[in-house]
């Protein structure tokens, strides 16, 4: 069949029941991209004769005889389409994932659809923005900065050095690569909740033509480890093999398939033969801690107390005196639901022995560096032999700290000797991977009638799902910031990590403080409500003060202090946008109710346990620079915010700096970019390299020259001693002719940690008769201390304030009584579309961090915490009617709005 794809001629068969999406990546258009595969995101949006479609949905064979245009054919004559330049302009993506298929669709919009995006863009998701650079994009908006030098780098909004690159398709993520001789791994997952397997017959399966190998519990090397990655493996639960007898969940890996195709894959997947001895089952966190409920793991190995993982529990001061001091109290019990990262590009790693005889993976990871010493723990390897590494990272949110696929493309590898790809499906990302924890927290407040805390009390249990990873850090977060928020002298917390036969729980962002964040905020309205004053009065009357000590129930000394202090200009600045009288009006009709809620969190800016990070900076003989990282780029901008760094220390341009990141063999070491750690710990590592590579430079020239190095500075890619000015290039080739390699490695770590604060309010409307939620103003504020790139850090909290909206209003995994969830794909699952996220208001509180960076302190993770309780505390002041648990879709409210 023939085939015109970018002007181009092909002739080829797709195979019997191919779409085009696959035959396109094929043919080397890797531009097209997966985030479904079922015609719900729109990432793989290609033109057929000028129309757009999702290929996806499209069979392979009847795109013959048509023009076909991907995003690489979109330019034309070396010039970018007047599209791929808005989103240049705009900077309208993060990680970038969706950008060829939003650009796809959107180039093809005349003025009319340019007025009805929300419709026009339905088939369109994207999970970092928040759409509103998109937006901007669409209305030639330009938020990017000339570039300038030295100390100017910073603090203006330069573009992402691969910004190009992903307007044009020519980004590579972690499966775009030809994969010639590759082969294919699929894995089959239990049906059951909890079961022993009796007994696998594999005939049938290797029968399948083109299977080449099937590897059971039996085949894999029996030892326990978890499948988070954190520097300190001991705070993670060593309860997982890479194949069990044993399944805990349904999704659960039970054996791994790999043949030459991932048809032939998964057609073995089907007759695999597997008898299971069925187990009783417990899904309920509370249930399972009760006596008698059914053990999902031998106590000897995991397990503290029966299925309680692990137990947090504290007090500071007296907090049965404290209740007793008290004027009022109010106790309430608060839950969150169970929710799904949705990065579009899901989990997926290619594995090979290379020609020096190393293990080498590519892989979509956050954390690269801690996945290589897990797989040489698996495998028994030494450092050396193993070399992990990412390209560009469809996003993360924290998902993807986590080592989900390496491990059995490793073992594939290692067996068999030849190349080996997995990439997961939409629905495994639901069933096999990661969620947010769900929890439910009981808090009990005591204040006096001026509204002065005398008494807080927590009781947090977290449903940790069948493995313990992440199950300890995130209560542990979850009992902390969000209580030493407040002041108060008696606190008090009680925290339980559960194992359930549900899905594992991971990795979130927000990190377990999102879901004791909405109970404290929640609570703290209801209190007020109590007490007769105002959100914003109670808040400011309790809010920590800058010369308090951060204390939250430990007792033992922290690490923890103020960098800096914005959170008083965050609420004057969210009260006073909120009373500008901006925004939607309330729509007529007396079925209308219109409400106001506003919600503060701080979250310190990584994790208590380890983090390091590493950076190499190198003169090169052009006089340009060439930075390491170890840090991941994911969406998160640290490529461009490490560069600007460099370049504000070096006294030269940002676009005078060539980056590489995340590569365990060309990377300084680095535990991993999660926990706000990309800004203050790779920052800071960035900051500490180039300030002594100039030193270097300097102490060099001024030997050379002669000259006191007081009087030596970096300018303009030269070096200015006394009244000398010399090219840095010629600065290399005077330091070459002496041995002098002008490279410098400096090592950051996570001591003291800064803190972070956000505010968010919003003002609603809710139809008492529908249950329906109209966004009428969203407003946001945020203390992230000095703005190294303003655009990227206002896209940070877009895309963070849409993940808040989304877990607020819609976004739930629904399971039935067997533990099988009922909705795992995106058109069931419900994260927000373009016309779903209100345009919010964004503010920066004025300070600069003595900790952090150049004064910049953590930016991407705090923000989503307040988000959801200020939505629901504005509801309840719209209605009367406090709801305690998320999401507030119209079907969960109604009766009680009807009542």
């Amino acid at each position: 069949m023939n085939f015109a794809v970018n002007g181009r001629n092909f002739s080829a068969e797709p195979e019997p029941g191919q779409c085009l999406r696959t035959f396109l990546r094929q043919l080397g258009f890797f531009g097209v991209k997966k985030g479904c595969d079922q015609g719900d995101c729109g990432a793989c949006t290609v033109w057929l004769d000028g129309v757009p479609y999702h290929s996806c949905l499209v069979p392979a064979f009847r795109g013959a005889g048509h023009e076909i245009t991907t995003i690489e054919g979109l330019a034309r004559d070396g010039a970018l389409h007047p599209m791929q330049q808005a989103f240049l302009d705009a900077q309208a993506f993060q990680c970038g994932f969706c950008a060829a298929g939003m650009i796809m669709t959107a180039a093809t919009f005349d003025g009319e659809a340019r007025q009805d995006l929300p419709h026009r863009l339905k088939g369109n998701l994207c999970r970092c923005t928040g759409y509103h650079s998109i937006d901007d994009a669409l209305h030639g908006v330009i938020n990017v900065e000339e570039e300038g030098n030295g100390e100017d780098a910073c603090g203006r909004s330069l573009r992402n050095p691969f910004a190009e690159a992903i307007v044009t398709g020519k980004a590579r993520y972690t499966l775009d690569v030809p994969a010639e001789g590759a082969l294919h791994l699929k894995v089959l997952r239990s049906p059951h909740a909890h079961a022993r397997i009796t007994s696998i017959k594999r005939d049938k399966a290797l029968a399948v033509p083109g299977v080449v190998a099937v590897f059971t519990w039996e085949d894999v090397p029996r030892k326990l480890y978890s499948t988070a990655t954190h520097e300190d493996h001991l705070v993670d639960p060593d309860d997982t093999y890479m194949l069990d007898n044993i399944v805990r969940f349904v999704g659960q890996r039970v054996a791994a398939f790999v043949a030459e195709s991932e048809g032939a894959a998964e057609e073995a997947c089907r007759l695999l033969e597997v008898e299971y001895e069925l187990l009783p089952t417990v899904f309920d966190p509370e249930l399972a801690m009760e006596p008698g409920a059914p053990i999902l793991h031998e106590k000897k190995s995991v397990a503290f107390s029966d299925n309680i993982y692990v137990d947090i529990h504290g007090e500071l001061g007296n907090v049965e005196q404290g209740f007793k001091e008290a004027d009022a109290i109010h106790e309430m019990t608060y839950q969150t639901s169970r929710v799904q990262h949705v990065h579009l590009e899901t989990h997926g790693s290619l594995a090979w022995c290379g020609d020096d005889g190393r293990l080498h993976v590519r892989t979509s990871s956050q954390a690269p560096f801690i996945a290589k010493q897990k797989l040489c723990y698996l495998f028994g390897l030494f450092d050396r032999d193993v070399h992990v590494f990412t390209e560009r990272i469809g996003g993360g949110f924290g998902g993807k700290q986590e080592m989900v696929t390496e491990d059995l493309c490793a073992l594939a590898t290692l067996k068999l000797g030849r190349p080996v790809m997995w990439e997961y499906t939409r629905q495994e990302q639901f069933t096999g991977a990661t969620t947010r924890h769900p929890m439910t927290t009981h808090v009990k407040l005591g204040a006096k009638k001026d509204g002065t805390l005398t008494a807080m009390q927590v009781r947090v249990v977290s449903n940790t799902g069948a493995y313990g990873g992440h199950g300890g850090e995130t209560l542990a977060a979850a009992l902390g910031s969000p209580i030493a928020a407040y002041r108060c002298v008696n606190k008090k917390a009680d925290g339980y990590a559960v194992y359930t036969n549900m899905v594992p729980a991971g990795g979130f962002r927000g990190y377990g403080a999102s879901q004791s964040t909405f109970a404290i905020e929640c609570a703290m309205d209801d209190l007020a409500r109590l007490l007769g004053l105002g959100p914003f009065e109670i808040r400011r009357i309790n809010k920590v003060r800058e010369t308090d000590r951060i204390e939250s129930i430990w007792k033992d000394p922290s690490d923890v202090e103020f960098g800096s202090y914005g959170i008083d200009q965050c609420l004057d600045l969210v009260e006073t946008a909120l009373k500008s009288g901006r925004g939607l009006p309330k729509p007529e009709g007396d079925e209308w109710l219109e409400g106001t809620g506003v919600a503060l969190s701080m979250l310190d800016s990584g994790p208590p346990t380890e983090h390091r990070s590493g950076a190499e900076i190198r003169l090169l003989a052009d006089g340009s620079y060439h930075l390491a990282v170890g840090s991941t780029e994911m969406g998160n901008g640290s490529t461009t915010s490490h560069r600007q760094i460099a370049a504000s220390v070096l006294g030269t341009r940002a676009s005078n700096i060539a980056i590489i990141n995340g590569d365990t063999d060309q990377t300084p070491y680095d535990t991993g970019t999660f926990a706000s750690t990309g800004t203050v710990v790779a920052g800071q590592a960035v900051e500490k390299t180039a300030l002594a590579l100039r030193d270097v430079l300097i102490a060099f020239a001024a030997r050379h020259f002669g000259c006191d190095p007081a009087g030596c500075r970096l300018q303009d890619d030269s070096i200015i001693c006394a009244n000398r000015k010399t090219t840095l290039a010629e600065l290399h080739a005077e330091g070459a002719k002496v041995g002098d390699r002008f490279d410098v490695r400096r090592k950051a770590y996570l001591s003291p940690r800064t803190i972070g604060f956000d505010v968010h309010g919003v003002r609603v409307a809710v139809h008492r008769v529908t249950g329906e939620i109209m966004t009428l103003q969203s407003v946001h504020a945020s203390d992230v201390g000095r703005l190294i790139n303003p655009t990227q850090c206002r896209g940070q909290l877009d895309g963070a304030i849409a993940m808040g909206f989304g877990w607020a209003l819609y976004e739930k995994m629904v399971y039935d009584a067997r533990g099988v969830m009922l909705n795992p794909a995106l058109r069931d699952y419900r994260i927000l579309a373009f016309a779903d996220v209100p345009r919010s208001e964004i503010y920066f509180a004025d300070t600069y961090d003595k900790i952090g960076p150049l004064g910049a302190k953590a930016q991407g993770e705090c923000a989503i915490n307040c988000v959801a309780p200020a939505i629901v505390n504005a509801v309840a002041d719209a209605t009367g009617v406090r709801f305690t648990s998320l999401p507030l879709s119209p079907e969960r409210i109604f009766d009680r709005l009807g009542s």
